[in-house]
């Protein structure tokens, strides 16, 4: 099936396309109008480009940190961390992978099953990790325009959105 045009999926020939106007200062003319998908997906990316601005600092990526965290109860399989992070099974191995590569986790054979590998993170992992998270700094980058009772708010949609969402994807 053929997709309309933009220009034929304008209400008016005067109005701007939405689908062509960015999120920077002064560009934000029409953001009510998105749908909430858009919307939810556009401050995804903003939220993960700051916080990887910020982690790029400590030669981490938002996966990077995650899996840092996700570790430091002890050691988990690669599976196991997979289905924790909610990625395929290959993605985990790559990031494993790049991080072990930069010192921050390390992978054995598991004592009680050979066959199974099992990634810890190593001491300057959890220092990386500490002194990325310091100050909560992502609390500050993603809700830093919202008050207490609107992060509180947040979370709680963002929750049940995941839930739901990750249900559907995971089972």
């Amino acid at each position: 099936m053929k997709r309309p045009s933009p220009s034929s999926t304008r209400s008016a020939p005067d109005e701007p396309d939405d689908r062509t106007q960015r999120t920077a200062p002064g560009h934000d003319e029409g953001l009510e109008r998105w749908a909430t998908g858009r919307l939810l997906s556009t401050a995804a990316r903003l939220s993960e480009h700051a916080w990887d601005a910020h982690l790029a600092h400590f030669d981490l990526g938002h996966a990077g940190f995650v899996l840092l965290w996700a570790l430091t109860p002890g050691p988990r399989s690669q599976r196991e961390l997979a289905a924790m992070m909610q990625v395929q099974e290959q993605t985990m191995g790559k990031l494993v992978e790049r991080m072990e590569r930069a010192g921050f986790v390390a992978r054995e054979r598991s004592a009680a099953d050979r066959r199974r590998m099992v990634v810890s993170v190593t001491a300057a992992g959890l220092a990386v990790a500490r002194d990325a998270a310091a100050g909560d700094a992502a609390e500050g980058i993603i809700t830093g325009a919202l008050d207490a009772d609107e992060t509180a708010e947040l979370r709680r949609h963002l929750v049940a959105l995941v839930r739901h969402l990750g249900k559907a994807r995971w089972s």
